[in-house]
């Protein structure tokens, strides 16, 4: 991949988050028309409405569990996003966590919805490249991701990235978008193009890929058809966000995203797209000599 390409990608992944229907303003607007204080805000009360990946705190619960996350411990969430996981991780078990995330807005938005609810002492986010983690070398005892590996092309350098930043013995658990079956070229063209999927991995591929860099494969767990039901609910729920969408990014960013989505969902009901958990626990032997960024 040439740096131009590169690059390309990079801003294509910013600009689909930059103008995503589940942001920090529509979270807000939620909020306050719900009646919550948005001055005396809970954890209880913003994770409603913060969690935007596949099947909200349940999920996050369930990567909590499958992690043996613990107080003490220090958590990264990479592709962060809004950060309703990391928050919730560190409400639901006193740990600290970092996010780090390629978005900027996200970023920002994030280290804002963490202050709101009062939990800025045991959360933060950077802003970074997945594939180039601004991380110092074994710093995590546990890594995790939703639903977001699956807009970094370069899977092999991810999945690199991510055993390099946990400490030896550390987990590795997150959850992602899958590849089950072939598609046309012109659905790729299309993922690529207006979800910004360009390249996907299959769950097998994941656990190569975790494998082959001295990890040890705990669980793998196909969640394609509980996905599938969410995702038709998920797309009902972005259209009723229509008003607060259009407001923001006007009446062809509605559209747009409406276009992108409803073919994202058709590729899961058929068969092609499906979920995966997959949880893994890197080697308890040092791997060589830190290269630790700052």
């Amino acid at each position: 991949m040439t740096l131009s390409q590169r690059n390309s990608l990079i801003a294509g992944v910013v600009g689909f988050y930059d103008t995503h229907p589940i942001n920090e303003e529509e979270i807000l607007a939620r909020l306050a028309a719900s009646g919550r204080d948005i001055g005396n805000l809970s954890m209880n009360e913003l994770k409603d409405f913060d969690q935007d990946h596949y099947g909200g705190t349940g999920a996050v619960d369930l990567l909590i569990q499958r992690a043996g996350i613990r107080p003490g411990q220090h958590v990264l969430d990479v592709c962060s996003g809004m950060g309703g996981p990391a928050r919730w991780i560190a409400f639901r078990t006193g740990c600290r966590v970092t996010g780090v995330d390629l978005t900027q807005s996200r970023v920002e938005g994030a280290t804002r919805l963490t202050k709101l609810v009062r939990l800025e002492h045991l959360v933060d986010f950077v802003q970074g490249d997945a594939t180039a983690l601004p991380l110092a070398d074994r710093r995590y005892e546990v890594l995790i991701g939703e639903e977001a590996w699956c807009h970094v092309p370069d899977k092999p350098a991810l999945i690199g990235q991510c055993v390099r930043v946990v400490k030896p013995g550390g987990a590795i658990a997150f959850t992602d978008i899958v590849a089950r079956s072939p598609m046309t070229p012109e659905q790729q063209a299309r993922l690529a193009a207006e979800m910004h999927m360009p390249k996907l991995a299959s769950a097998q591929e994941y656990v190569d890929l975790l494998t082959r860099s001295g990890c040890e494969i705990e669980s793998s767990e196909d969640l394609s058809e509980e996905w599938k039901n969410i995702l038709v609910k998920r797309l009902k729920m972005y259209r009723s966000l229509r008003d607060t969408t259009v407001a923001k990014f006007g009446e062809a960013g509605f559209e747009r995203y409406d276009r992108a989505y409803s073919h994202f969902v058709g590729l899961f009901t058929a068969g092609r797209l499906g979920g995966a958990r997959i949880v893994a626990r890197a080697s308890a032997v040092s791997r060589g000599s830190p290269t630790s960024a700052s």
